[in-house]
């Protein structure tokens, strides 16, 4: 077994487990704190300094993930790398169904500015294609309870109590509305449709990028590469020669050892991935769990001493979690798409999962040779991820891309029906998204844990009185709670630095003063109802 000791004299020792945005953000905040800091995580090669490439030697990345207009952290960690082009202009995105194009979302921040919702709701008359508009307007209940959410702990536990199917209809939101609209949106949003989602994260996501400014849903994506290439791996390498930060990637963390003296961690058992030989690494005084609720489980059922002392952890590693399949395709010629991201709602070939795809080479058409690794650039190149996806990945590699060929793309653009697929990549991530069930949240990994040296941090985690307004499934909310995990045993003085202190967390803007408004007048009528028994009708009958 290989053993890594630190000296007993000096900056503390702190492992973080996860490379993901939550692992990467704590990393940066202890490492710039002046903490010695160890990243452990499966990928071959976390960094991002080693692309991830097919058996062709073609670049693949999972997930194509998207920049939002208020991701205030992300955006000043770009600025401090000095990372300049990094991202592609915001792009509208469109929506597909059986039927044809359903909507447009467009740039709103190129547009009319109008108060939120109304530039929302004004830019609907163009951009929804099908949809009537009593339809809508029957949306408009949803706003109510959208400023409702956050009245109270109480009230939020209530509408987490709810799933959102339920509320929409309580709310007599058309059946059009919710199937054509917010189920497709739910899909590739939180990755599971309105039934199986708790009310209030459902709300918190639409608030957030829907309601408390009209440009929060302007989305744009990275101009080139992948994002571990242009953002993690100057991050990394930054890190490494400032700060000696020491990366073992194709790594498990296999269990957390516990002192019997003071029930703080003491070390982490590693594994390797390719060789299956342990390690530890020793002197350890506190860790980052920046991992989703599968590896959580893992982990806890590992470190039967740390899941008693902290049986939250134990709790939140039995939520559920989503399934993942990502494709790449490779095109012998070009197809022209009005729009480079779109999504894919309502087909029967979905299977239920909800559907996305993106044009690459439209995306990155200034580096398209990099998009076909060290083979000549033939035509279009497409990223496809399904969500909810344990159906579709029950199929064959071969199935998914006819699926995506003859079936899905051309309803979208009919000239994929004469393209040929030269290559092709299909991978599976089991249980790899975190799913916010009904009644999830109270079960949810805290920031801070029973163990004063343990934190969590992830876009899963309750961070309590350091919340963030960036919500959902969200690169901006774990990397925050990354920063926010780091600060926490800086503040508490769990470990110690050489460094300036804490990291700096910038909150998104203020919301829209009429949001605000909006807020403060529902708080000011239904505090004094409430006191008296009263309730909004669709809370009425919650605990």
């Amino acid at each position: 077994m290989a053993v890594q000791h630190r000296s007993t004299a000096g900056p503390s020792q702190v492992v973080v487990i996860g490379a993901g945005w939550g692992g990467w953000g704590a990393a940066k905040a202890l490492c710039q704190a002046g903490v010695r800091v160890t990243l452990v995580d499966g990928l071959a090669d976390p960094t991002g300094s080693t692309p991830l490439t097919t058996a062709s030697g073609k670049p693949f990345e999972a997930g194509t993930r998207g920049f939002w207009r208020d991701y205030p952290n992300i955006n000043a960690l770009t600025d401090e790398l000095g990372l300049s082009n990094v991202f592609t202009d915001f792009t509208s995105s469109a929506f597909w169904s059986p039927q044809g194009l359903e909507a447009t979302a467009p740039v709103f921040g190129d547009g009319l500015q109008l108060p939120s919702p109304l530039g929302q709701a004004f830019a609907t008359i163009s951009n929804f294609k099908r949809l009537p508009v009593a339809d809508r307007l029957s949306i408009a209940g949803l706003l109510v309870a959208m400023l409702d959410l956050n009245r109270s702990p109480a009230v939020y536990a209530r509408y987490d109590a709810l799933d959102a199917l339920s509320l929409f209809r309580q709310l007599q939101i058309s059946e059009r509305m919710i199937d054509e609209f917010l189920r497709p949106i739910l899909l590739v949003g939180l990755f599971k449709p309105p039934e199986e989602l708790s009310a209030a994260v459902t709300m918190e996501l639409l608030y957030y990028y829907a309601l408390a400014h009209q440009d929060s849903f302007d989305v744009r994506w990275i101009r080139s590469r992948s994002i571990g290439e242009q953002l993690l791996a100057p991050l990394s390498q930054r890190l490494g020669r400032e700060h000696q930060l020491q990366v073992l990637g194709g790594t498990l963390a296999a269990r957390l050892n516990v002192s019997p003296e003071n029930g703080a961690i003491e070390s982490v058992q590693t594994r390797s991935l390719a060789t299956g030989e342990t390690g530890l690494i020793d002197d350890v005084d506190a860790v980052v769990l920046a991992v989703g609720a599968r590896g959580l489980g893992s982990l806890m059922a590992a470190s039967p001493q740390c899941a008693a002392l902290a049986p939250e952890l134990l709790r939140a590693g039995e939520l559920g979690a989503i399934d993942v399949v990502s494709v790449r395709l490779w095109l012998d010629r070009t197809v022209a798409v009005a729009d480079p991201a779109n999504v894919f709602s309502r087909f029967e070939a979905l299977r239920g999962a909800g559907g996305t795809f993106f044009m690459l080479d439209q995306l990155q058409g200034e580096t398209l040779q990099e998009l076909w690794g060290n083979q000549p650039v033939q035509g279009s190149v497409i990223a496809s991820d399904f969500y909810n996806a344990s159906a579709i990945a029950e199929l064959s590699d071969q199935a998914i891309v006819d699926c995506l060929m003859q079936e899905l793309l051309p309803l979208a653009q009919p000239a994929f029906r004469e393209a040929q697929v030269v290559d092709q990549e299909v991978r599976r991530y089991p249980g790899s998204v975190s799913l916010f069930s009904p009644g999830s949240f109270q079960q949810r990994p805290p920031l801070e844990t029973s163990m004063a040296t343990v934190v969590c941090a992830g876009d899963w985690v309750r961070m309590g009185e350091r919340e963030h307004g960036a919500k959902g499934l969200c690169q901006e909310r774990a990397y925050v709670c990354g920063l926010e995990a780091a600060n926490s045993l800086l503040r508490r003085g769990v470990v110690r630095g050489t460094g300036s202190g804490e990291h700096r967390v910038i909150p998104i803007r203020p919301d829209e003063p009429q949001v605000v408004l909006g807020r403060a007048l529902n708080k000011l009528v239904m505090d004094p109802l409430e006191a008296v028994g009263l309730r909004w009708p669709w809370l009425a009958g919650s605990g």
